[in-house]
């Protein structure tokens, strides 16, 4: 029989309600929320190089070059290269990394974060030390921070302090000619957490990757949601062996295997570690944003939130940077979606199935997509049969050679308006890459 500590400071069932046997379930008091040490009182370095980065952010944002969520972050951390240890200090802090879904669970925990007390976070998407300074000093008495970090530079983050939570979505293939092959970016994870033995880990029981990234730290939260994208995950992130499907149970004859799940979505809701379904009501679509609202709850348990009113400020969140928001664009009302490689793709290809809406693809291969689009070839693009899209970008010619093989009519337009229908009717989606998103959803906001 063992001790098992859920949801700190959740309302769990009572223990004889439990579908547990094997388990006694403890309740333990929430961590009390304390307001960050002010290290301005005896560090005048540290709040110069807050000063100024906030004045450089604050005239970024005033002429109109940018959110200031790099250069002023960036400015204090030329000032202070210890900037980031100085404002972690006395907070908790929950780190989100994966290939896919960092930025809308990021916003999931900070609002879930916010039930309990005020939170930062990068919303804007800069995920590497820059963004990260700049998040913080935005509000230097929130006790809490939820910052999204990219998955190369999670490392230097915990060389640097220890997070209260590190959330562990996913990994899988993307800017291959940027970032490296899975296994590289695996290795990193891994010596991420072995630097940060204290923290607690939520992560990814369904990806091998993950799986392989937290088996050995000693506080790991397992959530699962079914493995969709499973292209990359087929083998043993260690040794190489075959190990099948991962949605099935598996064991590698190297010692890794696929752990028991504490929070599991099924398509009734989310079942806890006590055994007990709950209704999981979002206003983002699609099962993929079940799994992120499952990993946010379980961050925000360990933070010292209680369930229901973290899960009812997760459920409130509409879009994240613009994803999954109905914007202007020229006049026109369309939703935009953002799909960045073979796994994002699939769950939006998925997404906009459901239905008839005119749909536009738009596709560039900038330094921040990557330069190589063969990873179209990837994507299960015949779901789109018998339907008439159209496709734009920088690559549409790449992208209407593999929708012509995938047996889907498209036509090339010059731009999304262009590829848009007349007037009426249902509102289009719009799914786009990177820095094609960034730049619709940036016209969006300046119309």
């Amino acid at each position: 029989m063992t001790e098992t500590t859920w949801g700190r400071g959740s309302t769990a069932a009572d223990p004889s309600e439990s579908t547990a046997t094997d388990q006694r379930w403890q309740l333990v008091a929430p961590p009390l929320v304390r307001r960050p040490v002010r290290f301005h009182r005896n560090d005048p370095r540290t709040a110069l190089a807050v000063d100024l980065g906030r004045i450089a952010a604050a005239m970024s944002r005033r002429l109109g070059m940018g959110s200031g969520g790099m250069i002023g972050g960036r400015l204090a951390l030329g000032l202070q290269p210890k900037a980031l240890q100085k404002l972690a200090i006395g907070r908790r802090v929950v780190m989100v990394t994966g290939t896919n879904g960092k930025t809308t669970t990021t916003q999931m925990v900070a609002e879930a974060l916010r039930s309990r007390a005020p939170a930062v976070s990068n919303a804007t998407g800069a995920n590497m030390l820059d963004g990260h300074v700049a998040a913080l000093m935005t509000h230097l008495d929130a006790p809490f921070a939820a910052l999204e970090v990219d998955e190369l530079h999670l490392a230097q983050v915990t060389e640097r302090f220890g997070p209260a939570v590190i959330v562990l979505l996913n990994l899988s293939r993307d800017q291959l000619d940027r970032v490296g092959e899975i296994r590289t970016v695996e290795a990193s994870l891994r010596r991420a957490l072995a630097q940060a033995p204290e923290a607690h880990v939520v992560a990814n029981r369904d990806d091998p990757n993950i799986v392989s990234a937290a088996f050995d730290h000693p506080n790991v939260t397992w959530v699962s949601g079914g493995a969709r994208w499973k292209d990359d995950a087929v083998n043993c992130p260690r040794c190489g062996a075959h190990l099948g499907d991962g949605d099935q149970e598996w064991r590698c004859a190297c010692g890794l295997t696929r752990p028991d799940a504490h929070w599991t979505v099924t398509d009734c809701g989310l079942r806890g570690p006590d055994g007990r379904m709950r209704s999981l009501s979002l206003n983002l679509p699609g099962h993929v944003n079940r799994i992120n609202a499952a990993f946010a709850l379980a961050a925000a348990l360990e933070s010292g939130c209680e369930l229901a009113p973290a899960l009812e400020r997760i459920s409130r969140v509409h879009q994240a940077s613009g994803r999954y928001s109905t914007v202007a664009l020229s006049g026109r009302t369309v939703r935009l979606l953002l799909a960045k490689n073979p796994a994002s793709w699939l769950e939006m290809l998925d997404l906009v199935s459901a239905h008839e809406r005119p749909l536009v693809l738009s596709v560039n291969s900038r330094e921040a997509d990557g330069h190589d689009v063969s990873w179209l070839w990837d994507i299960d693009f015949e779901s789109l049969r018998g339907r008439v899209v159209a496709v734009t970008g920088e690559r549409a010619l790449d992208l209407a050679v593999r929708l012509h093989y995938a047996g889907v009519r498209c036509r090339v337009a010059g731009s999304v308006e262009e590829g848009l229908p007349p007037e009426g009717g249902d509102v289009p989606d719009v799914i786009a890459n990177y820095t094609a998103f960034r730049d619709l959803f940036a016209r969006s906001v300046g119309a």
